[in-house]
């Protein structure tokens, strides 16, 4: 259903959200924040959409690639970010190995999964990274499920989760994550919620007698 969705409004989507970022300060802040905590290595944009957070973090420095469950959304990150590299995945199952991730990004990419299956998602996300490797979250704040009908220009038919900031900071320890920023910002422009952004690192789980 999400996947069907994206398809659809791909185009329209990248058209409307390509300038978001234009003065947006404290997004940019976040951004600059995550890629200075990343130390060496591929970081990995999970829900990329058309690419244009994977373009920023490029921008910052970062060996980035993004990842989509939508195919047209990856046709249209590939064509407006050819230098970039963009393929189809999920990030339930990860095409990568144990630790071999040196940040990730998520930006309003778990809003469609249900809270009930976003510790599994953390799992994931924590599996492919590397010891102490950053983890950014961007999702609109709340506590509640909203049925979308028509966005981007588009009827469609899926489901968007508002997220309560205290809840999935708390799934995120469960997940061996430790939470250091937590931001909640009112709303802006278009907006009708307040937005959540949360930093992470993967807990560096060795111990001094296995280093």
């Amino acid at each position: 259903m999400t996947r069907a969705a994206y398809d659809t409004v791909a185009e329209s989507y990248a058209d409307i959200v390509r300038d978001e970022l234009d003065g947006r300060h404290l997004e940019h802040g976040l951004l600059a924040t995550f890629a200075a905590r990343v130390t060496s290595g591929q970081v990995l944009e999970v829900g990329c959409g058309s690419g244009r957070i994977t373009e920023q973090l490029y921008r910052l420095g970062l060996d980035v690639a993004g990842m989509d469950l939508s195919p047209n959304m990856i046709e249209v990150a590939r064509r407006e970010h050819p230098h970039l590299r963009f393929g189809v995945g999920s990030m339930e199952a990860l095409d990568a190995g144990d630790g071999s991730v040196a940040g990730i990004v998520a930006w309003y990419s778990i809003i469609h999964t249900p809270p009930t299956q976003l510790p599994a998602v953390f799992a994931e996300l924590h599996r492919v990274l590397t010891p102490n490797g950053p983890l950014l979250l961007a999702f609109q704040s709340g506590n509640e499920r909203v049925r979308l009908e028509h966005v981007y220009g588009h009827s469609v038919s899926y489901d968007a989760y508002r997220l309560d900031p205290d809840a999935v900071a708390g799934m995120l320890v469960e997940a061996d994550f430790e939470v250091d920023v937590r931001v909640h910002r009112a709303p802006m422009g278009y907006e009708s919620t307040s937005q959540a952004f949360l930093i992470a690192r993967k807990r560096n789980t060795v111990g001094p007698d296995d280093r």
